[in-house]
């Protein structure tokens, strides 16, 4: 094994940057990105499902507002207090813990005697659904090769893919089946429960992070340990000697104008994202709607699969594949830059929004380099940014602030389009779409590097010996 490498590294992180991608790997992605893959399902499922429970229960815009974002909502808070608590207690010990709330939420859902019980089961499953996302990230992070890093974390990302796929397959099927709506709804929802409880399974079985327990807690013996076994032997560790593990205050995002600007960088890119992301997305069947009120709802259902299935999965895994060659960073000026030019044309081409395939062919390319850029980068980004000490909490304070976007996107959407109509709605998404762009040129390049150096650069050496407290 080599001598201590440059910039802080102890001898885990550095077999971990300079490990040759191997099985573990992607054991981990899996790991985490089934989560992932629940969050997404869960998220995005309620966009079907409120057609049927509209025609059922006769909601209003308000409530139906409410009904789409109020999981977004929780998730803000779920990602804040999860985040903070995986790196003051670690990340294994809320490995589970938010998969569980997720699948208690999921089952509540399904079981909703009325709309405020609804509402109220979709904020406790939003609760672990927060939770998971910095745990999600900083999972694969923390385990990840310096060079194959955006990849490993896109692959987890890309799992939202599969949940945007299932959803309308679910919908598709339940509604085709001739059962009653009622029931239909309640297994959408209900159904949600069964990766989540996978996810506590899987995940109670992997060892803590390496590289929290070398550098916060200063155990570098016991995570060699842990690590060789983990991985099988494909990474082993010599002379691992145990350390002073440091903490950084989570003052220091106040106190240090560097880590400060990084989160408005992480945080203010992916705001501005999910504002318009989820707003459309979520509200997908209802966009369909606008455009062909005739559709039946089996018409519209698979007009939602189609965009996701022909425009939004190529951008995913071109994104992963690719993230790592061109920049983290660049990858998302890039998404950015295309998706707001397309919100803008979809804004003020006259008749556009009346004429489906015109509508669909540029939808379909926002959708596409949505994910070919901040959807995917803005997840990773967040999760290699931040100090070891700090990095859940980082990741947790940008998702939970993304979540609240989110959920100001979905909650308005059905406003704004009943105030201004389907164009001035995309127009302002456009306006969004240059921000994120904007925010982004706050960032560092973080593709190739190892975490380690990314954390020096962004915290004065007389702060990183700050312990926590």
């Amino acid at each position: 094994m080599a001598n201590k490498a440059q910039h802080g590294q102890n001898q885990i992180t550095h077999a971990l940057d300079e490990a040759v991608m191997g099985l573990f790997h992607l054991r981990a992605v899996l790991i985490a990105g089934v989560g992932f893959f629940t969050d997404a399902y869960d998220l995005f499922i309620i966009g079907a499902a409120i057609l049927l429970i509209n025609a059922e229960w006769h909601l209003n815009s308000t409530q139906i507002g409410l009904l789409g974002s109020t999981s977004l909502i929780a998730a803000f808070v779920g990602a804040f207090v999860f985040g903070r608590l995986a790196d003051l207690l670690g990340r294994k010990k809320i490995y589970g813990l938010e998969a569980a709330i997720m699948a208690i939420g999921s089952i509540a859902s399904a079981f909703s005697p009325n709309i405020t019980w609804l509402i109220v089961s979709r904020f406790v499953m939003g609760l672990g659904i927060g939770g998971d996302y910095p745990v999600s990230a900083v999972i694969m992070s923390e385990y990840a090769n310096r060079k194959d890093r955006g990849k490993l974390v896109g692959m987890v990302f890309s799992m939202q893919a599969v949940g945007l796929i299932l959803g309308p397959i679910v919908a598709l099927t339940l509604v085709a089946s001739g059962i009653s709506h009622d029931i239909a709804w309640r297994l959408m929802l209900g159904l949600g429960a069964i990766p989540a409880m996978a996810v506590i399974y899987f995940r109670r079985r992997m060892p803590e992070s390496p590289r929290y327990v070398s550098q916060v807690l200063g155990r570098e013996k016991e995570a060699a340990t842990s690590l060789q076994s983990y991985s099988e032997g494909h990474v082993v560790v010599q002379e691992a000697k145990d350390v002073s593990g440091k903490r950084l205050s989570a003052w220091s995002f106040l106190t240090n104008w560097t880590l400060l600007r990084t989160l408005i960088g992480t945080a203010g890119t992916w705001f501005v994202f999910d504002y318009a992301y989820y707003g459309n997305s979520i509200s997908t069947p209802m966009i369909m709607k606008m455009i062909a009120p005739h559709a039946s709802l089996v018409a519209n259902l698979s007009w939602s699969l189609i965009i996701f299935a022909i425009a939004a999965v190529p951008g995913y895994i071109l994104a992963f594949m690719n993230i790592d060659k061109i920049g983290h960073r660049r990858l998302q000026l890039i998404g950015f830059a295309v998706m707001g030019l397309a919100f803008l044309a979809m804004g003020v081409i006259p008749g556009i929004t009346a004429m489906v395939a015109p509508f669909l062919l540029v939808y379909g390319i926002s959708y596409f380099f949505a994910e070919f850029g901040p959807n995917t980068t803005t997840f990773v980004l967040s999760a290699e940014l931040y100090p070891v000490s700090l990095r859940t909490t980082g990741h947790g304070l940008s998702a939970g602030i993304a979540k609240f976007g989110a959920f100001i996107g979905v909650f308005l959407f059905p406003i704004m389009t009943h105030a201004l109509g389907l164009s001035g709605t995309l127009t302002i998404t456009f306006v969004f779409a240059v921000a994120g762009f904007l925010l982004t040129l706050l960032l560092p390049e973080p593709a190739m590097k190892s975490m380690e150096s990314l954390s020096e650069n962004h915290v004065p050496v007389e702060e990183v010996a700050m312990q926590e407290g």
